[in-house]
């Protein structure tokens, strides 16, 4: 008897293991028929198509994790259904356990439904972690930081995102210059490097749907009088495609900064005042004696 009972424990492992293989190759099937399919047609961007890709494989892999650990409890649990059925106590207490998984569940699932965010995008969370999104699942978001460390952050954690990536993107330079220099000429200055900076960035420049530019690179105005006591500030802005978001300010900062050195503008500087040495000489000057 205990043969028996021994071969048929045996049986119930081994169907146990059968079934998880079974899930995982399902898993992996449906996870290599997407890849295809997303292969040979374009219906839709790149970038929706490996965030889509991306909550499948999450998806399926719960999914699969799921079904096996009910499939062992039903080969060990007599009258599983009626088990599942009465187990109400038990379901209140797993379920206060498990209140972080699941608004990490449903937070994932509305990013992914609302599409505040795809995979590829350049992206700051909480005003904190910037970096690109590698992989959206529905429990966890992983963002490569410009360092290159991997950042995994539960969905239920995300209060805010600034996606670098809908569709267009305002490149804003300040530029803060002396006093001593003469606006009117850092205007004309300026305008010259905007012209300049639309040559090089032409490519980059956000189009409409006439191939048109929308708003090309040009001088804002005189955005403050007093920067920080430092200068007058100037301000240059340009409407790009968010693909070409951080290229296009590279280059236009590139451009202004040559282009004010070849004109001899100036730009602002601290002025400093050692207290501690004024002090001193006018002390001693009013210890020197009088005639």
């Amino acid at each position: 008897m205990m043969a028996w009972f021994d071969w048929l424990h045996e049986y119930r492992l081994t169907s146990i293991c059968f079934a998880a293989v079974i899930a995982w190759l399902g898993v992996f099937v449906i996870n290599r028929v997407i890849h295809k399919f997303f292969q040979r047609t374009h219906f839709i961007e790149e970038r929706k198509e490996e965030t889509i890709a991306s909550m499948v494989r999450s998806f399926t892999r719960y999914l699969a994790t799921i079904g096996v650990i009910f499939y062992a409890l039903s080969q060990y649990v007599d009258n599983f259904g009626r088990f599942l059925a009465g187990a109400g106590v038990v379901g209140v207490i797993v379920g206060i356990g498990a209140q972080s998984l699941i608004r990490d569940l449903l937070s994932g699932t509305f990013l992914i439904y609302e599409k505040q965010l795809h995979k590829g995008d350049f992206i700051t969370i909480n005003n904190t972690f910037s970096g690109t999104v590698e992989e959206i699942g529905l429990r966890f978001i992983k963002i490569r930081e410009w360092s290159g460390k991997l950042l995994t952050i539960s969905n239920g954690e995300i209060k805010q995102i600034h996606n670098y990536n809908i569709e267009q993107m305002r490149v804003i330079e300040n530029v803060v210059i002396s006093y001593r220099e003469n606006p009117e000429e850092v205007l004309s200055v300026l305008e010259l490097a905007c012209e300049k900076i639309n040559e090089v960035n032409q490519d980059c420049l956000k189009m409409d749907g006439e191939n048109c530019i929308v708003e090309p690179f040009s001088v804002f105005g005189i955005t403050a009088i007093n920067a920080n006591y430092h200068g007058i500030e100037y301000t240059i802005t340009g409407l790009v495609d968010d693909a070409f978001y951080w290229e296009a300010g590279i280059k236009a900062r590139r451009i202004i900064a040559q282009t004010l050195f070849d004109h001899d503008i100036m730009l602002a500087e601290d002025t400093l005042f050692i207290k501690q040495a004024a002090n001193r000489i006018a002390g001693e000057k009013a210890n020197v004696p009088s005639d």
